[in-house]
């Protein structure tokens, strides 16, 4: 079979080493671009790469090369691919492939080895990566011989796209690099012993589940990123204007269901909104769709939503009933399956329940204010807020980890799917900075804003250099508070205010970004955020921008770990004030 890709000629049937066959296999995959880092055990590889049509990123670490291999697979659907050396080159991936692990992200994760006769023997920058990896990836491989290289590649990206999508790790010893082989590339279906995906819903469970939508008289249905995934929105959006049951959303979730429909809630869990978090208590049916219970959404299962009944739609069969026990069970992809329920179930009005959920909104709703007031000090939520009004909404935002990502899932309405980039499941601070670089590659005419903490940023910072060596744009809103503001936060509730280890001393960002030839700018007050924002927009290259933000302003609400969903910590008024955020207190309705 002939490429598709037509600056590569048909090489089927000859002799290449097992470096060309890497990259003969990535294009025949449809690979445009991967991130990495050479070293000894990889050279091979990246000696016979200048022959072929893929772009490669130098990144500035190997963590950054993962996280832009992940950045780069949520922003495209696509699956990401990174490269790194044996050794210390591939346990430094790790982290980036345990985080597309937890939140299902398909990607293709290629590290040299020593060469095979060396296995064993501790050997310089001899690690056995394919042991590190297993508890972190879907499946990975040891390649020892140059004829299985094409084979292996091309059931790596099967199994990472195909079923609920994860990490794969392929690992190629030097030597199959360096060995010559007739090449060979099968197109064939691929068929993997224990590895068949069905996600046929069964005829009875939707059944079951039409019934229990059709006499639910309080129900609530949640998003989750399943519903990103299987580019389900289309129909989620005809699902919902007929049925009219209200909309909850994980934090993958977002953007998965317009924020600005009027059936969409807004965020669930630690972080969301009380009024949906009490919504959930009170509810008798919960529809959930392509997500997985996590604990940050379900507070203490002992006492979570016990008087609904449960639906869950859900590719991984291993996820249903793992966190929470439900009473139809759904296998299968969300798209289709509410495909498959759409002609079935019934209009509905449900003026009871939605006026309900608007008494328990009552003066709360604080984030739909237009215009937040400037009263002398320059917090967190007037940045977010600013920057979604100022973008319009548009914008492609991947955040880091920590307060700031909860604010922003709070003030930065999401309507359109893959939006919203952030690492959920494992919660991987200097996330942002390569996974944004990443997610622009992806979608080159997207206007990317990276927003970190002081914290977060520095982790990674060092990529600022691969945005100016590529010469490619992000927006870098860094949220500096002068602390590690989550953990600032727990300590604060928790442990009596005993601020141990938090307390944290910045560079000048601003001459940070200066030294990799970037643009930086410094906002310490309110009036000060849109031209800020409008001259990131408009300045070519990498624009870093430092917010200089309340130092120990805290996210409300917060549900404690293990505590009931609807215990909520809200935020502490004066005797008098109304029951919504002080810092907001008056605004021009949008």
């Amino acid at each position: 079979m002939t490429p598709s890709n037509p600056k590569l000629k048909n090489r089927i049937g000859e002799s290449l080493s097992g470096a060309q066959i890497i990259w003969e296999s990535l294009v025949r995959e449809g690979v445009e671009v991967c991130f990495g880092y050479p070293g000894g055990a990889i050279m091979p590889a990246y000696d016979a790469m200048i022959q072929y049509p893929i772009h490669h990123v130098l990144t500035r670490h190997e963590q950054g090369a993962s996280h832009m291999a992940d950045g780069y697979a949520r922003a495209s659907g696509q699956v990401g691919v990174c490269i790194a050396t044996s050794g210390p080159g591939a346990t430094n991936l790790v982290t980036g492939i345990a985080t597309a692990m937890l939140d299902s992200i398909p990607m293709v994760c290629i590290t040299g080895q020593v060469p095979s006769p060396l296995i064993g023997s501790d050997a310089f920058q001899e690690t056995d990566i394919t042991g590190c990896t297993i508890p972190v990836t879907k499946h990975n491989y040891l390649v020892t011989k140059a004829e299985q290289i094409a084979p292996t590649i091309r059931e790596a990206f099967y199994i990472a796209r195909s079923g609920r999508p994860g990490p794969v790790v392929v690992d190629i010893t030097k030597d199959a690099q360096q060995q010559s082989c007739t090449f060979e590339w099968n197109d064939d279906e691929i068929v993997l012993p224990g590895y068949r995906p069905d996600y046929t819903p069964l005829p009875d469970q939707l059944a079951e589940a039409v019934d229990l939508i059709r006499n639910a008289k309080r129900p609530i249905l949640f998003s989750g990123q399943g519903v990103i995934k299987s580019q389900a929105t289309e129909t989620l959006l005809q699902f919902i204007e007929k049925t009219n049951i209200p909309v909850a959303c994980t934090l993958l979730g977002l953007g998965g269901f317009p924020a600005t429909h009027p059936r969409n809630l807004g965020m669930m869990g630690m972080h969301g909104e009380t009024w949906v978090n009490k919504a959930i208590q009170d509810a008798d049916l919960i529809i959930a769709v392509g997500m997985r219970f996590d604990d940050r959404v379900t507070g203490n299962l002992k006492t979570y939503a016990p008087g609904a009944k449960k639906i869950h739609i859900e590719l991984d069969p291993a996820e249903i009933n793992k966190n929470v026990r439900v009473d139809v069970p759904i296998v299968g992809d969300a798209r289709a399956v509410l495909q498959e329920l759409l002609p079935h179930v019934e209009r509905c009005d449900r003026p009871d329940w939605l006026a309900y959920i608007d008494d328990l909104k009552g003066n709360s709703a604080v984030r739909d204010i237009k215009n937040l007031p400037d009263l002398g000090k320059l917090y967190a939520a007037h940045v977010i807020h600013d920057l979604y009004r100022f973008t319009e909404g548009k914008a492609l935002v991947v955040t880091d980890v920590g307060q700031h990502q909860m604010w922003e899932a709070q003030y930065y309405k999401h309507d359109y799917p893959r939006k919203l980039i952030t690492s959920g499941g494992l919660g991987t601070m200097g996330f942002a900075l390569p996974a944004g670089i990443g997610a622009k590659f992806a979608q080159p005419n997207d206007s990317v804003w990276v927003i970190c903490g002081d914290g977060g940023f520095q982790m990674t910072q060092a990529e600022l250099s691969t945005c100016a060596q590529e010469g490619i744009k992000v927006n870098v809103a860094i949220i500096n508070n002068g602390f590690l503001g989550m953990v600032r936060q727990w300590q604060e509730f928790f442990f009596g205010g005993r601020y141990v280890a938090t307390p944290l001393r910045s560079p000048d960002f601003v001459k940070i970004a200066d030294a990799h030839g970037l643009t930086g700018l410094r906002v310490e007050k309110r009036s000060q955020v849109e031209e800020a924002v409008r001259t990131a927009e408009s300045t070519e290259g990498t624009v870093v921008i430092d917010f200089r933000v309340e130092q120990e302003d805290s996210v409300y609400p917060m549900v404690p770990a293990g505590a009931n969903l609807h215990d909520m910590i809200e935020r502490p008024y004066k005797p008098g004030e109304q029951a919504h955020n002080p810092i907001f207190e008056t605004g021009e309705d949008e």
